[in-house]
């Protein structure tokens, strides 16, 4: 066995260990509020969030899943939150992509958290880029009120979503809202909002204020149904459309409102036939290094993902620490930015750290991201990036303008953009390569992402210094051992909060993915992305 085959098999062997971690955690999210809620939920003649989805869903329809570890580790204090306590879907319905958006009332009754308006906006933001038709599955129990104050009145908080519904709606993107159980207070404006809303018989109702409050503001005795139920919706006030006796006549007429869906005009993306990469799906794992600091040539990783492994470079000699190509992943033509971990020669004859950005890596990059805008071709970013390169030379060189140019020409392209993070994604590297700040229409993470100012041992350092500077000015000296637990205790809290676990579940990035799906979620996502016209592109103003 040669040496390098031994390198990939231990690359293999560590990734292996890192995917069945992240399957087991997504295993136990799945099970939402746990077996007994489960079993509770179902004694009510429902079915769960997941069972109503997948029954929705065209049986051969690729899907992907958005923010499964929303609240992951969050909310220790309540219980905890899994996914969120609500599952975001994008599958074919009749044929067509659809955006599903389901409560799971097994977490807190599907009562919302302030994670879960977080999920909802940008489940709703990706509908709106994309014009994905929605499909609401409610059934909620309304805002979680010992939360309140971080869920309610504030732009990016619960009624954004309702804004978003009228917003959607006058976009012309069909939305379709089916009560399945509990739908209270501000929460009974996002199905009403909808185009059309379908209610289930004896479990689904909807409320501004439930039979309790009722009587306590104005003394009336009443009772769900009465109150809110489908006979008083479908037959007296005529706030629903559609009453349904049950979860799978729901589910099953909603699937006859989508099938009548006109289509809409595209964007235009060039795609030819798919030709399958030259290497096994299994080669991605075993290139990508298990010692994440060691250089590796992403060349190697590219030609895992796209079409034929084959890339055409757009200036290959030239600012090499970031590699600018052309290339099509599932036949659909893409233009690839991504950071090169190898050493380099520059053409100064300086040698270049990989994964650093330098000044000619970046014009090149800003050049490379106004001509796919120009020729209308998608845009892939793959980050494994420590950030900008420091120091004299660097700054006499212009390292702020050029980095600035980057940054302009990404936050001004108007072709979809999609990000996947590999490895490091540290500090302005994170911006400048379409972090979640830049509008990547999916943001994905690999299990060996970290996402951070600086580097872990870096920031341990630097945070250790000024609490020991703080400790000696109150006249405290810390002995040796006394440092060295404050600098591991601080390690330990910085390296937690790097995790591609901790990120996704604050919605830093759209979900954690097997990397041997990374062609798949690009594929779906152009797809989606296509579905949309690309406006014109303009840079503004970048220093030359």
């Amino acid at each position: 066995m040669t040496e390098q085959e031994l390198e990939y098999n231990q690359n293999e062997d560590n990734f292996k260990l890192l995917i069945s971690k992240y399957l087991k955690e997504k295993e136990k999210i799945k099970l939402g509020g746990g077996i007994k809620k489960i079993e509770s939920h179902k004694s009510l003649g429902k079915l769960t969030a997941r069972e109503r989805i997948e029954l929705l869903v065209d049986k051969d329809s690729e899907q992907i899943e958005i923010s499964s570890f929303a609240g992951y580790e969050m909310y220790s204090d309540h219980g905890g939150c899994p996914a969120g306590g609500v599952i975001v879907v994008i599958a074919k319905v009749s044929k067509r992509w659809c955006l599903i958006i389901a409560n799971d009332a097994t977490v807190k009754a599907g009562a919302w958290f302030p994670i879960t308006a977080k999920k909802n906006l940008r489940a709703q933001e990706i509908a709106i880029e994309n014009r994905i038709p929605l499909i609401y599955l409610v059934d909620s129990a309304g805002v979680y009120l010992p939360l309140q104050d971080e869920i309610f009145p504030d732009k990016e908080h619960f009624g954004r979503m309702f804004r978003n519904n009228a917003v959607i709606s006058s976009k012309g993107i069909p939305q379709i809202a089916a009560i399945m159980g509990a739908c209270v207070a501000g929460g009974a404006y996002l199905p009403i909002m909808s185009d059309e809303a379908l209610i289930v018989d004896g479990t689904g109702s909807i409320f501004l204020a439930g039979p309790y409050l009722v009587k306590a503001a104005i003394g009336e005795e009443t009772d769900n149904e009465s109150l809110g139920g489908s006979k008083t919706h479908c037959e007296i006030s005529g706030v629903t459309d559609y009453k349904e006796p049950n979860d799978e006549s729901c589910i099953a007429t909603i699937r006859k409102l989508v099938d009548k869906f006109g289509s809409s005009l595209n964007s235009g993306f060039d795609r030819v036939e798919s030709i399958e990469p030259k290497f096994g799906v299994n080669e991605i794992i075993r290139r990508f290094p298990s010692a994440t600091a060691k250089p590796y040539s992403m060349h190697d990783i590219l030609k895992c993902i796209v079409d034929n492994s084959e890339l055409t470079e757009y200036k290959e000699h030239y600012g090499k620490t970031i590699i600018c190509a052309y290339a099509r992943i599932n036949g659909w033509a893409v233009g690839i930015v991504a950071n090169d971990r190898k050493v380099h020669k520059s053409g100064k004859g300086e040698m270049q750290l990989g994964g650093v950005i330098y000044s000619d890596s970046a014009d090149k990059a800003a050049r490379f991201v106004m001509n796919c805008n120009q020729k209308k071709i998608p845009l892939v970013f793959v980050q494994d990036v420590t950030g900008f390169m420091v120091g004299t030379r660097s700054e006499h060189g212009g390292i702020i303008k050029d980095g600035a140019k980057l940054v302009n020409a990404v936050s001004n392209s108007t072709v979809p953009k999609f990000t996947i993070i590999i490895g490091n994604s540290y500090g302005a590297g994170n911006y400048a390569m379409c972090g979640k700040a830049y509008d990547p229409r999916l943001i994905f993470a690999w299990p060996t992402a970290k996402i951070a100012v600086m580097g872990g041992l870096q920031a341990a350092k630097v945070l250790t210094q000024i609490q020991l500077a703080a400790l000696k000015s109150k006249g405290l000296e810390p002995n040796e051992n006394e440092e060295k637990e404050l600098f591991d205790t601080i390690n330990q809290r910085y390296e937690k909060q790097t995790t591609p676990y901790y990120a996704a579940a604050r919605l830093w990035v759209d979900d954690i993915i097997d990397p041997r799906d990374t062609r798949k979620y690009l594929s779906i996502g152009i797809e989606l992305a296509n579905q949309s016209p690309v406006n014109s592109f303009s840079v503004g103003v970048i220093q030359t």
